[in-house]
């Protein structure tokens, strides 16, 4: 589990975490940052999750529905990127961002991607 420290997480040089914070609770959140980025502290970590602006352009979603029913919370663009430069200031990372799938002009792609490198101490 990313929500616990475990020995077993250190030591790596990077870390993907793919549609994954998606899934956890808010309250959650600090908890897996912690365990990730202090604990594991990987020089890379690859995080994804959806772009909830691209929402609207699904024709079978409802508004303001998730992607999926497991769905605890979908980011804006903005949202995420806020999320992942406090992260990245708090533990010691640089961030950039990518898209992941065919950009809308209007919404941005389907999915979001930030790259965190640790910086060197």
């Amino acid at each position: 589990s990313l929500m616990y420290r475990d020995a077993r997480l250190t030591g790596f040089d990077g870390a993907s975490v793919v549609e994954v914070i998606e899934h956890l609770d808010p309250p959650r959140l600090a908890s897996f940052e912690r365990v990730l980025f202090e604990f594991a502290r990987p020089g890379t970590v690859v995080v994804t999750t959806p772009n909830r602006e691209y929402n609207v352009k699904w024709e079978t979603l409802p508004a303001g529905k998730f992607r999926h029913r497991d769905h605890r919370f979908e980011w804006t663009r903005a949202e995420f990127q806020t999320w992942a430069n406090a992260v990245a200031e708090r533990f010691g990372y640089r961030v950039r961002f990518l898209p992941v799938g065919p950009e809308d002009a209007a919404v941005g792609a389907p999915t979001q991607m930030g790259i965190f490198e640790r910086q060197a101490t």
